[in-house]
């Protein structure tokens, strides 16, 4: 799917991609939030958290640009290589919180980003350079993946996971 290149397009794929998310979402339990695919250690809950997270590094990322501070991408002392142990601890600590709680969470992030897209248009969104962590990218395009591009990877493994459960 090619990234939007408009606050337009932005919002219109945040939208979609955060109603099926949604949906997915409203039909699990906390029994259920607890499931992971086969031969992964990544739980519904896990994930979830994850995107909250990720979301969360977005805007510290922008925070500390706009106040003039250096900002490393994905974290300080964080190489894009080492994502896999950078997040295990997200995941793992997920599975010990109250799935509702992590629901909550999830939604106060989503809507957090939603509204920075809407607050800022194609000329804080989509210019080059805007900030020198951005490399290539735009802050758009930082969004996007922070948020819509998340959900629809979220929901194509939760689905993933309940249809595996639903086979059990």
């Amino acid at each position: 799917m090619p990234a939007a290149t408009s606050q337009h397009e932005l919002l219109t794929v945040f939208d979609k991609e955060h109603a099926r998310l949604t949906r997915t979402l409203d039909g699990i339990t906390e029994a259920k939030s607890m499931l992971s695919a086969p031969g992964e250690t990544a739980t519904i809950k896990g994930v979830i958290a994850h995107r909250t997270h990720w979301i969360g590094l977005f805007f510290a990322w922008v925070e500390a640009s706009r106040a003039g501070k250096p900002v490393q991408t994905p974290a300080p002392g964080v190489k894009w290589t080492q994502l896999k142990a950078y997040n295990a601890p997200i995941y793992e600590d997920a599975n010990r919180c109250d799935w509702a709680v992590l629901r909550t969470a999830f939604e106060a992030q989503a809507m957090r980003l939603r509204a920075f897209i809407a607050a800022n248009g194609d000329e804080v969104l989509y210019v080059a350079g805007l900030y020198p962590w951005m490399n290539k990218w735009t802050l758009g395009r930082w969004a996007e993946a922070s948020g819509p591009s998340h959900f629809r990877s979220a929901n194509t493994y939760i689905r993933k996971v309940l249809r595996e459960a639903g086979r059990t």
